[in-house]
């Protein structure tokens, strides 16, 4: 009897067949290099995960911003209150606020505007 694949793993192999098969259909050349690309790309950044982030490290960005919380919290989409959890430490980042935040750490505020 063979072990059914879970939904993470499907996904793995069906992700690494789409990009194997775009590779040859590169090297043959029925797709061009940017399409290529954008594949490739696009798969990469689904497969990197934001780092986590600490309440100490959101405080620095918004500091280094010149943001108040409310500001902050405004231009994130956030509540005040969630900011202020987030940067005492209460709550962790997830989803949506995760990646944002991890995109102003690694681009700067102005990523966001």
């Amino acid at each position: 009897m063979t072990k059914k694949a879970t939904p993470s793993e499907s996904t793995s192999r069906l992700r690494d067949a789409i990009l194997e098969t775009a590779g040859d259909m590169r090297r043959l050349e029925i797709m061009d290099e940017a399409s290529h690309a954008k594949i490739t790309l696009r798969q990469l950044e689904k497969d990197r995960a934001p780092a986590p982030i600490t309440g100490e490290e959101i405080r620095d960005l918004r500091e280094k911003a010149r943001m108040s919380q409310a500001v902050f919290a405004r231009y994130l989409n956030l509540t005040v209150g969630y900011v202020s959890q987030l940067e005492r430490g209460a709550k962790r980042p997830s989803g949506p606020a995760l990646v944002l935040l991890d995109l102003i750490r690694r681009k700067g505020i102005e990523a966001i505007f």
